[in-house]
């Protein structure tokens, strides 16, 4: 069997991936992983179509495959779509290519639609993905909100984070809101909230904020880069709401959890469009200046943020 899994969710497509070695009884041993910008289509060919010498069946992974996009090499496309006529039971070939939007009218597109092997790895309910994997802990809507707020929407972050909380109420199985501030709040949050205390024009918390980080092992180029990406998002909220966009409509857009925007659009009225771009272009500068050995990376952003 063939597949294309297409999207930009690594979450979802290592799940897929997970499902289809589950219900194939295919072990690690038996997986074999390609890059097709680095191996020929023949080749990967070849493999597919030799008999696994230790187990029922096999499976074959391509990463990058923008064979499916319109760009492939039309050479390519014949090899694949000749072995699609006549695949066998041994192999899952699967197919990857993270891009949100395929070429639907390709041929080997459609082989494959057509047979219900092509799955789209696009967006991922966040709050669907909390509740499940709580299981059969009781917690009620607005914590598991709070929980994403807290933890971020990073799914590997989260499941990580809900095991621990899973084994911290493993008598009472119940997940409350004070139980929640067990949860590490990732460093996009402590970002958010060093937004909003300069926002706030409180530099004494900025700076504790960022010496805390600095503390826990961040990295002051990492911090910098969040930093302009919040501003970014700031400023692309505020815009995208003026032209009449809702906060849902924004949340889709940027690919951002809702309350992200809720935020975002509060904290933009305490700015104008040219001084978010001016701190945008000062972001930019000093990641230049860093990384060509002009500025020291910790002071250099410390006087960033006394400055604004």
């Amino acid at each position: 069997m063939t597949y294309l899994l297409y999207g930009t969710n690594d979450y979802l497509i290592n799940q897929e991936i997970e499902k289809l070695k589950e219900k194939n009884n295919i072990t690690d041993n038996d997986v074999t992983r390609y890059d097709y910008t680095e191996t020929l289509i023949k080749d990967i060919i070849d493999d597919a179509t030799l008999v696994p010498l230790f187990s029922n069946k096999k499976m074959i992974i391509v990463d990058n495959s923008t064979i499916f996009e319109s760009t492939s090499k039309k050479e390519d496309t014949v090899v694949l779509e000749k072995y699609l006529s006549s695949t066998n039971d041994f192999t899952i070939l699967i197919f990857i290519d993270k891009v949100d939007k395929l070429d639907e009218r390709k041929k080997i597109y459609k082989l494959l639609k057509d047979n219900n092997s092509v799955i789209e790895c696009n967006t991922l309910n966040i709050n669907n993905l909390v509740k499940e994997k709580f299981e059969s802990y009781k917690i009620d809507s607005s914590t598991i909100t709070k929980f994403i707020n807290r933890v971020g929407t990073n799914p590997y972050n989260l499941i990580n984070e809900i095991e621990k909380l899973k084994i911290f109420k493993i008598n009472e199985k119940v997940i409350t809101d004070e139980d929640i501030k067990f949860a590490s709040k990732n460093i996009e949050d402590n970002i958010f909230d060093l937004i909003n205390y300069i926002v706030n024009k409180n530099s004494e918390k900025v700076i504790d904020i960022y010496h805390d980080l600095l503390s826990r092992g961040s990295e002051p180029i990492a911090i910098l880069v969040l930093i302009a990406n919040q501003f970014r998002i700031i400023l692309q909220s505020k815009l995208l709401y003026y032209k009449g966009y809702t906060e849902k409509d924004i949340a889709s857009t940027l690919s951002i959890h809702p309350y992200r925007v809720k935020l975002a659009i509060q904290n933009s009225r305490n700015y104008s469009n040219e001084l978010l771009i001016e701190y945008i272009d000062k972001l930019a500068t000093l990641d230049y200046e860093i990384k060509s050995g002009e500025k020291d990376a910790d002071t250099g952003l410390e006087l960033f943020l006394l400055g604004i």
